[in-house]
């Protein structure tokens, strides 16, 4: 079964757009994150429900144009939101 992703609790994330860049507060960690597009557009997506890669892809590409859609770097943009806290992998 593929890995699915989901984002983190809405409860627990404080999303500030600013402009290009977007703050991101992780109340668990305590951590503050400046992230640029396609990150809000993912954390927004995968609050719906738990998605594989190419699902998101899929869901991405509905909502937002996207310019080059790549799976592999989807898989490792998910990868580091993981690490930080901001995308669960389940």
């Amino acid at each position: 079964m593929p890995v699915q992703y989901r984002a983190g609790a809405r409860a627990a994330l404080r999303i500030v757009p600013l402009d290009l860049l977007t703050l991101i507060y992780h109340r668990a960690s305590g951590q503050t994150h400046v992230v640029a597009s396609p990150v809000p557009e993912i954390l927004d997506v995968l609050a719906d429900e738990a998605m594989d890669v190419p699902a998101l892809l899929a869901a991405l590409a509905a909502r937002y144009e996207l310019g080059d859609a790549d799976a592999d770097a989807l898989t490792a943009r998910l990868e580091e939101l993981a690490a930080v806290g901001l995308v669960e992998r389940g």
